[in-house]
This record gives structure tokens, C-alpha cells and sequence, in this order.
């Protein structure tokens, strides 16, 4: 059967998968509603095309914080990745490099930060947890400098494990076993436990590194103005795949106020729900810079390794294409807020 789209993969990616860690990848907090909205918000998002446009030649080349990309799709980091391939993390990051494109890389990877490096052949961020001291994640960095990643995104909506009710049934960890934390094999750790970051812990972070500092969590205009006023490079508007509070608003939701508030004084993106080209579209018309994308990367990588999650990126690639010349914007630059309706 030829996969048509991303929810072809996802299917397929189930019969790959032991049910146990199916969930784990697929599940949400508590009811899941904000899980399940992140999908909804965007099909309430209506479009409304031009015509009479040359859409011959549709561009959609982009940089983030500098770093020129093919198109504005980037991946999403995300844990444990040998979970759905034994390659993992350094499969993705292959995929990424293929497609043009952007990988951002997780503290709790089944890949080293060097492995991921070496295998890589595009640019590559770095996703910070605060863990578990200040003191190891000072070495995370150091490490993620010496390997040639070019930022550091810190993950600000995570001051304890949300309620993941389908992880605790499971009797699930991070990661699960047998899989490893490979960039903590040889530090001592206790427990799952995370540093308590606040706005004072910018401060910190920007005393160790030069390295541009993405905040992954925003999900309102107050700290968005609270961001932008210590100084950070990025915002990621998202709410972690509706895995941390249930019931909080939709990242898509939320985009058009960090955006008003930011006024330009930094990146935005949008990460959360993306599964279609018209989500992206719809993303970029309310003012992200680029989005990112997760479950479905992993999707493609548990079907065919590196290639199944390159295929994932050229689907969407190809389905963003077709919005942008079906709705008559055929550059980034002719995206903008008139081609939705809320």
C-alpha cells in the first residue's frame, strides 16, 4: 500500500511497536483533551485563498536565527528515538540533513550528543532539561558546543512530569527500559529529577554558553514579554504534545498573542498538532517563523528508519507546496494573517 500521508505511517508505525511503547509515544496527560485539541484547533482555522496568482515557482526557503533551511518545517525534540529504530536519534538526524532541514536533539536521546553529530549531515540544535543538577547540565552543553550544535533550546514547561496516566499503567519510565539515557552513562544520577528553573535561571544558562537560547514552552503573551525582556533568541510556542497540563490552550491557540507580543524581538515557532501542510501554512500566516514536528517524524522512522523519516518530511514538503500555490502565496513573504479566518 503506498503511504499517502502522515497518518498512513502512523498506522503502519503501530503494527511496528510493542503497545506499551506505542502509548508511551502516543499518550497524553490525564483525559488527553488537550492532546486531542491540538489537532482540532487547526481544522477550526479556516483559509481563505487568493486567485489569479503566478504560483509556477513556489519558494519556500527560510532561515532560523540565521541558519538557512529548504522550507520552515523543523524537528521536534523528542525522547528515546532507538524506540522505534534501533539507528534512532542518529537516523533522524540523517533524515533532517536529507531533507534540507533542521534537527533539534533531546537531553533524553537514546544517542549520544556526539553520535547524533558524526551522523549528521545538517544543522542541528540542542534541547536542554536543567538535569538533575545545574552542574551536569553545564557538561551537556560543553558538549553540545564542542559537537558543532548551534543552539541551545531550553525546556521551560516541565517543572515535574505531567500526570501521563497510560506511562504509569504501563509502569513506563523515561526512557523506558531497556533503552538508555546515552548522554548520562557515565554520571551519577538519583531519581527523575529536574532542576527548578525560573526567570533567574536565564541568567545561569547565558553565563555558560554563547550560544543562541530558545524558550520551548510559552504559551502566553505575559511571558512572552518576560522572554523577550531577558534577552532570548527564540520562543517555541507549544504545549509538549499535551503530555504536561490538560486542558491548556491549544500552542496554534495561542500563537497570535506571543507573536503581537514579541513584536518582531525574536523568533517564534510553533510546535504542536502539525500533521498536514496546511497546518504549516496556517502556522506561518499567524506569524511562526517555522514549525516543528514530532510524533509523525518517529512515525517514519519506526516504518523505514532514516528513509521512512525523510519520507515524513517530504510529504509534508509537498503538501505545503500545494497549499501555498492553491491559496495563492508563493513566497514565505506573501504569508500573512488574511489568509486565515479564526
Amino acid at each position: 500500500m503506498e503511504l499517502v500521508n502522515v497518518f498512513d505511517y502512523e498506522k503502519l508505525a503501530q503494527t511496528r511497536m510493542a503497545p506499551p511503547l506505542w502509548e508511551f509515544f502516543q499518550g497524553g496527560s490525564d483525559d488527553e483533551v488537550t492532546m486531542r485539541e491540538c489537532r482540532a484547533a487547526f481544522e477550526r482555522i479556516k483559509l481563505r485563498p487568493r486567485v489569479l496568482v503566478d504560483v509556477s515557482d513556489i519558494d519556500m526557503r527560510c532561515s532560523v536565527l540565521g541558519t538557512p533551511v529548504s522550507m520552515p518545517l523543523l524537528i521536534a525534540p523528542m525522547a528515546s528515538h532507538c524506540i522505534a529504530h534501533p539507528d534512532g536519534e542518529c537516523a533522524t538526524a540523517q533524515a533532517a540533513g536529507r531533507a534540507g532541514t533542521l534537527m533539534i536533539a533531546s537531553t533524553v536521546a537514546t544517542r549520544t550528543i556526539e553520535e547524533i553529530a558524526q551522523a549528521a549531515s545538517g544543522p542541528l540544535w540542542f534541547q536542554l532539561y536543567a538535569y538533575p543538577t545545574l552542574k551536569v547540565a553545564e557538561m551537556l552543553v560543553r558538549r553540545t558546543e564542542d559537537a558543532g550544535y548551534r543552539a541551545i533550546v531550553l525546556t521551560v514547561d516541565l517543572p515535574r512530569v505531567g500526570n501521563r496516566e497510560k506511562d504509569r499503567r504501563n509502569n513506563i519510565t523515561i526512557p523506558p527500559a531497556p533503552y538508555r539515557e546515552a548522554n548520562f552513562v557515565d554520571v551519577e544520577k538519583v531519581g527523575q529529577t529536574w532542576v527548578m528553573l525560573t526567570w533567574d535561571s536565564l541568567a545561569w544558562l547565558r553565563s555558560v554558553t554563547p550560544l543562541p537560547i530558545i524558550l520551548k514552552g510559552i504559551l502566553t503573551e505575559e511571558d512572552a514579554r518576560l522572554a523577550v525582556e531577558h534577552g532570548v533568541d527564540g520562543i517555541v510556542v507549544t504545549n509538549h504534545g499535551g503530555r504536561q497540563l490538560d486542558t491548556e490552550i491549544p500552542s496554534i491557540e495561542a500563537l497570535p498573542e506571543i507573536v503581537e507580543a514579541v513584536a518582531g524581538r525574536c523568533e517564534v515557532y510553533l510546535d504542536g498538532g502539525i500533521r498536514r501542510g496546511t497546518d504549516i501554512l496556517k502556522a506561518l500566516a499567524l506569524g511562526a517563523r517555522a514549525v516543528l514536528i514530532g510524533r509523525p517524524v518517529l512515525w517514519g522512522l519506526a516504518v523505514n528508519g532514516a528513509d521512512g523519516a525523510y519520507a515524513v518530511l517530504e510529504l509534508l514538503r509537498k503538501e505545503l507546496e500545494m497549499a501555498m500555490a492553491l491559496s495563492g502565496r508563493p513566497t514565505l513573504a506573501s504569508i500573512d494573517r488574511s489568509l486565515v479566518r479564526m
